[in-house]
Protein backbone atom coordinates (compact mmCIF):
# COMPACT_ATOMS: atom_id res chain seq x y z
CA UNK A 1 0.00 0.00 0.00
CA UNK A 2 1.19 3.72 -1.07
CA UNK A 3 -0.18 6.99 0.61
CA UNK A 4 -0.21 10.08 -1.87
CA UNK A 5 -0.45 13.58 -0.36
CA UNK A 6 -3.06 15.76 -1.14
CA UNK A 7 -3.67 19.13 -0.56
CA UNK A 8 -7.55 19.32 -0.05
CA UNK A 9 -8.82 20.90 3.20
CA UNK A 10 -12.76 20.09 2.25
CA UNK A 11 -14.05 17.12 -0.13
CA UNK A 12 -17.25 17.83 -1.06
CA UNK A 13 -19.23 15.31 -3.18
CA UNK A 14 -22.16 15.86 -5.56
CA UNK A 15 -24.31 12.94 -7.06
CA UNK A 16 -23.46 12.39 -10.13
CA UNK A 17 -26.74 10.64 -11.59
CA UNK A 18 -28.35 14.35 -10.57
CA UNK A 19 -25.71 16.40 -12.68
CA UNK A 20 -26.48 14.05 -15.47
CA UNK A 21 -30.10 14.28 -15.05
CA UNK A 22 -30.03 18.16 -15.25
CA UNK A 23 -27.44 18.42 -18.33
CA UNK A 24 -25.80 21.56 -16.59
CA UNK A 25 -27.85 24.23 -15.18
CA UNK A 26 -25.30 26.12 -13.61
CA UNK A 27 -22.31 29.00 -14.12
CA UNK A 28 -22.70 31.69 -16.48
CA UNK A 29 -24.43 30.17 -19.02
CA UNK A 30 -26.69 27.49 -17.27
CA UNK A 31 -24.56 24.80 -19.17
CA UNK A 32 -22.18 23.89 -16.44
CA UNK A 33 -22.20 20.84 -14.12
CA UNK A 34 -21.91 21.94 -10.56
CA UNK A 35 -19.13 19.89 -9.60
CA UNK A 36 -17.20 21.44 -12.33
CA UNK A 37 -18.14 24.91 -11.00
CA UNK A 38 -17.09 23.97 -7.58
CA UNK A 39 -14.17 22.65 -8.00
CA UNK A 40 -13.38 25.92 -10.27
CA UNK A 41 -14.63 27.83 -6.82
CA UNK A 42 -12.31 25.71 -5.10
CA UNK A 43 -9.46 27.40 -5.99
CA UNK A 44 -5.69 26.78 -6.39
CA UNK A 45 -5.14 23.63 -8.31
CA UNK A 46 -6.59 20.41 -9.82
CA UNK A 47 -6.74 16.70 -8.87
CA UNK A 48 -5.10 16.15 -5.07
CA UNK A 49 -3.40 19.69 -5.83
CA UNK A 50 -7.31 21.68 -5.48
CA UNK A 51 -7.78 22.86 -1.98
CA UNK A 52 -11.12 21.72 -2.25
CA UNK A 53 -11.45 18.26 -3.73
CA UNK A 54 -14.87 18.08 -5.41
CA UNK A 55 -15.85 14.05 -6.24
CA UNK A 56 -18.44 12.80 -8.34
CA UNK A 57 -20.58 9.63 -6.31
CA UNK A 58 -23.11 7.24 -7.92
CA UNK A 59 -27.03 7.92 -7.04
CA UNK A 60 -27.32 8.74 -3.32
CA UNK A 61 -31.11 7.75 -3.45
CA UNK A 62 -32.63 11.00 -2.65
CA UNK A 63 -33.22 12.50 -6.51
CA UNK A 64 -34.76 15.88 -6.28
CA UNK A 65 -36.25 17.23 -9.57
CA UNK A 66 -34.77 20.06 -11.47
CA UNK A 67 -31.92 20.00 -8.68
CA UNK A 68 -28.57 18.51 -7.60
CA UNK A 69 -27.61 16.63 -4.09
CA UNK A 70 -24.11 17.43 -2.45
CA UNK A 71 -22.72 16.20 0.72
CA UNK A 72 -19.60 18.14 2.57
CA UNK A 73 -17.72 14.97 3.88
CA UNK A 74 -16.81 16.98 7.02
CA UNK A 75 -20.49 17.45 7.48
CA UNK A 76 -21.93 13.88 6.32
CA UNK A 77 -25.20 14.35 8.27
CA UNK A 78 -26.44 17.48 5.86
CA UNK A 79 -26.92 16.88 2.59
CA UNK A 80 -28.05 19.93 0.52
CA UNK A 81 -30.09 20.01 -2.27
CA UNK A 82 -29.54 22.65 -4.89
CA UNK A 83 -31.75 23.64 -7.60
CA UNK A 84 -30.79 23.98 -10.94
CA UNK A 85 -30.01 28.37 -11.33
CA UNK A 86 -28.83 28.65 -7.80
CA UNK A 87 -26.29 31.35 -7.28
CA UNK A 88 -22.67 29.71 -7.38
CA UNK A 89 -21.94 32.05 -5.14
CA UNK A 90 -24.85 30.79 -2.55
CA UNK A 91 -24.02 27.42 -3.28
CA UNK A 92 -20.14 27.92 -1.85
CA UNK A 93 -21.25 30.13 1.05
CA UNK A 94 -23.86 27.46 2.33
CA UNK A 95 -20.19 24.57 1.95
CA UNK A 96 -18.73 26.99 3.90
CA UNK A 97 -16.06 27.47 0.36
CA UNK A 98 -17.05 31.02 -0.08
CA UNK A 99 -14.50 33.73 -0.83
CA UNK A 100 -13.28 32.12 -3.81
CA UNK A 101 -15.79 33.51 -6.29
CA UNK A 102 -14.72 37.07 -7.23
CA UNK A 103 -18.05 37.40 -10.03
CA UNK A 104 -21.31 36.52 -10.51
CA UNK A 105 -22.11 33.64 -12.12
CA UNK A 106 -25.45 34.35 -13.12
CA UNK A 107 -26.85 34.61 -17.00
CA UNK A 108 -27.31 38.18 -18.36
CA UNK A 109 -30.65 38.80 -18.75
Amino acid sequence: MKRVAARWERAILVCSKCEKKLDGGFGIEGAERLSRCLARAGGGGKGRKARVGVAGTRCLKLCPKRAVVVVDAGRPGEWLVVPAGTPLAEVTRALGIAGAIEHDDQPSA
